[in-house]
């Protein structure tokens, strides 16, 4: 059977008409009615069919549907009381405002003995409805006729678009064509509030073809099932599915309540407010306060854009006074449900005349007041609300709310006690870090540290060490793992580093004792040297004077030398294993640096190498390559400080969203001291000599303009060369460097036997010249050489002058 136009269908008499009482269209049906042609009457007043005027009361205002009797007038002349079922049009079949005007022709009374009326009637259980091949209204049982609220006689030959003007009747129709042309049955769902319901139900209508004895289709059964509550139960159940996957995404506490607020609109409410209770600066939560409880809103959302029922922001405090349903539920613990109609928030009216208003304004009438409350502690407040949603809530709802928001709650104390640690340990990490890092003669630095933003605060360090003669050291590392543990090896690791430079060790000398370090560590923890505690370590010293650099790697990626006039390479240099292997060798290298060259020191993080290797470049293939190969780049580029450097290699390695690891950065740009700043002389193992020694270096600071510390450094000079003399071993060197700020005292001789500073007794001759020298200098030491040692004391010029 080929469709028809459902309006010009000659079985019903059937008009439109529009909003200012103009008739707009006129079927055949309606000719064969009244007898009037469709250009006799379309564009005049409908009301010129009336014969003395309606015999029922017009549609009230608003509704969408009218039936009653009304006596027309004939085109001959006579008068025809005509049931007319009148309903307004989906706005895609005409104008807004246009009524649908139908009235069955063939409306006489159900013939029991109709093989199809009968068939429908003894098999459907349920709302029934039957229609034949034209899709035309044979008959419906009791259930569908109070569902319809029509009398069961006068729709007899109607369509589904004739009895309803809803979306459901046109793909109900649509579906009823789909069965008669398959001869299979079909199924359509829909939420819908038939006339004689008091509230909007779930249906499921069953299409079902009817055949005779032959087979063949001569028409539908329609038998509408009430599912409503399967259908909630249903939602339900997706709601708390959508719940545990879309609430706790991150550990960010703002992100979970406002997942929770988006998983539960619509389904559950129209409007959900999250308010939580402050927390400490530990970030434990304050406790439950007595009213007027603080509560600050966390988040919110809304069924209508921008959330204009809300009168809190997100951010702002509000105090909720006792009897209110946030305080109420807050502290007993317990859902309270409160509907509007019934009073139960009245109290409020003095309170809170905005809210109060919003709610007037919006006609809320049911809220549900859910505590948030995981691991014994509560830590706010979920306030759901109803307006476009015509239930108020129920047992069911609360129950479920609850389920939500206790998966919600779990999330946000997760959410603040990772806050709380990771605040814990950053505050640990920078305690542990360098501040600012010292001024140096002989490097320039810049330096920046990042954590990670997801896996947390890690093991990254960097240090700048002054060294005697005017020295410098430098160092970087990474410490496996993350969190506070991690940060905590990192602080003992810096202190060594700290402890074993003060006596000068070569750097492959140094990660050989901080390798034992780390095994001791890694032993103490338990980890039976399974590599747990370990790290990776890269340590340089640069000397001005000589302009020579010592470096030896454990593991870590080699630096980036940045000369003075080329383009940035990578420092080819052995690695030794990573810090807590234990047993092998590390090797130094040695590169000569023109003045202005930069070093940059990173960890594997900056250049997304992942964990570094145990030799040769970091691991993590094509990323640590690729992240190498952009830091170069991004170090090449002219122009600015070494600060500015920083921000540019960060800017450009570093992704917008965060980092997965830690990063530290260390830049040091090298100066070097002229000829000029230094003097040296050889010094015969002659005591009578020391004489003569001295007066060269008094003609010596005089040259340097150093006149007011020549008694200081005299004195200092013949102690240092007489004690050389004594007790070292010939060849014997005299070493004066000096900057702005210091004049630097060096005894070189072959004994590899070290000083030690002793009190001389009373009556003792000797004892006495390094405790003059510890009293007369800023500072002294000495360090080991391979030719023996070096004795130096450092003078301050400024606190000489």
């Amino acid at each position: 059977m080929s469709p028809v136009n459902p309006f010009d269908d000659a079985t019903a008499a059937r008009a439109v008409v529009d909003a200012s009482g103009t008739l707009r269209a006129w079927n055949e049906g309606a000719r064969l009615l009244l007898g009037h042609t469709a250009a006799e009457v379309v564009a005049g007043p409908a009301a010129a069919l009336l014969a003395d005027g309606p015999a029922a009361a017009p549609p009230p205002p608003g509704e969408d549907r009218w039936s009653g009797t009304l006596e027309l007038r004939h085109r001959d002349g006579h008068r025809v009381p005509v049931w007319v079922l009148a309903h307004r049009r989906p706005a895609e079949q005409g104008e807004a405002g246009d009524w649908l005007v139908v009235s069955p022709l063939d409306h006489g009374p159900q013939q029991p003995d109709d093989p199809l009326v009968r068939a429908a009637l003894t098999q459907s259980p349920c709302a029934t409805m039957i229609f034949d091949e034209s899709l035309r209204l044979r008959g419906i049982n009791d259930a569908m006729a109070r569902l319809t609220e029509l009398p069961p006689d006068r729709l007899r030959g109607l369509r589904p678009t004739d009895i309803g003007g809803r979306p459901q009747n046109a793909e109900l129709e649509k579906r009823m064509r789909e069965v008669l042309a398959s001869g299979r049955a079909a199924d359509l769902q829909t939420y819908y509030q038939a006339p004689g319901e008091t509230r909007a139900h779930a249906w499921q209508a069953q299409i079902s073809p009817l055949t005779d004895s032959a087979g063949r289709v001569r028409g539908v059964c329609v038998s509408a099932h009430d599912f409503t509550e399967q259908h909630l139960a249903r939602e339900r159940l997706q709601l708390v599915n959508q719940a545990s996957v879309r609430i706790g995404s991150t550990l960010d506490v703002t992100r979970t309540a406002q997942e929770l607020a988006d998983v539960c609109v619509p389904t559950l409410a129209d409007f959900v407010s999250v308010d939580l209770l402050d927390a400490l600066e530990h970030g434990e939560s304050a406790g439950l306060p007595g009213p007027p409880v603080p509560l600050r809103r966390a988040a919110h959302r809304s069924i209508t854009p921008g959330c204009p029922e809300a009168v809190a922001r997100p951010g702002r405090l509000d105090h909720y006074p006792a009897g209110s349903p946030q305080a109420e539920s807050l502290l007993t613990g317990r859902t309270v449900v409160s509907a509007v109609p019934s009073g139960d928030l009245d109290r409020w009216r003095a309170w809170d005349p905005i809210r109060v208003s919003r709610i007037e304004e919006y006609g809320i009438h049911s809220t549900m007041s859910v505590p948030l409350q995981a691991r014994g502690t509560t830590l706010g407040i979920a306030v759901f609300a109803r307006y476009r949603h015509p239930c108020a809530f129920t047992h069911d709802d609360a129950l479920l709310a609850e389920e939500v928001t206790a998966r919600a709650a779990v999330c946000i104390d997760n959410a603040r006690r990772y806050s709380r640690e990771r605040e814990t340990t950053l505050t640990l990490q920078r305690s542990l870090l360098p501040r600012t890092l010292p001024a140096s003669p002989a490097v320039e630095t810049a330096s920046r540290y990042l954590p990670a933003a997801r896996s947390g605060v890690g093991g990254d360090w960097f240090d700048v060490i002054p060294l005697s003669g005017m020295r410098v050291a430098m160092v970087v590392g990474d410490v496996v793992g993350h969190g506070i543990q991690a940060s905590a090896t990192m602080g003992r690791l810096r202190t060594a580093v700290r402890t074993l430079a003060d006596i000068d060790l070569t750097p492959d000398e140094l990660l050989t004792h901080l390798d034992d370090l780390v095994v001791r560590l890694s032993e103490e923890s338990g980890d039976d040297g399974a590599g747990e505690t370990g790290a990776t370590c890269l340590y340089a010293v640069y000397d001005p004077v000589s302009r020579r650099c010592a470096l030896a790697r454990a593991g870590h990626p080699p630096p980036v030398l940045v000369p003075p006039d080329g383009p940035p390479e990578l420092v080819e240099m052995a690695s030794g294993p990573p810090l807590g292997v234990g047993g092998l060798p590390y090797e130094s290298a040695e590169l000569e640096l023109r003045e202005g060259s930069v070093l940059a020191f990173y960890t594997d993080g900056l250049t997304g190498g992942g964990e570094s290797g145990y030799a040769g470049l970091p691991a993590g293939g094509t990323g640590a390559s690729d992240g190498l190969t952009r830091l170069r780049e991004a170090l090449a580029r002219p122009g600015g400080s070494l600060e500015a450097a920083c921000d540019r290699v960060l800017d450009t390695l570093l992704p917008p969203g965060g980092i997965e690891d830690d990063v530290a950065l260390l830049l040091a740009r090298t100066r070097g001291l002229t000829a000029s700043q230094v003097a040296t002389w050889d010094v015969p193992a002659d005591p009578a000599l020391v004489a003569p020694i001295r007066k060269q270096v008094v003609e010596q600071l005089a040259a340097w303009a150093l006149v007011e510390t020549s008694f200081t450094a005299e004195l200092v000079v013949s102690e240092l060369v007489t004690n050389a003399i004594r007790y070292g071993s010939p060849p014997i060197r005299l070493r004066l460097i000096h900057d702005a700020v210091t004049l630097i005292c060096e005894v070189s001789d072959a004994s590899h036997t070290a000083p030690h500073l002793r009190r001389a007794r009373t009556w003792d001759e000797g004892g006495r010249g390094l405790l003059l020298v510890a009293q007369l200098t800023q500072r002294w030491g000495s360090r080991h050489t391979p030719e023996g040692k070096t004795i130096w004391a450092e003078l301050d010029l400024l606190g000489e002058t």
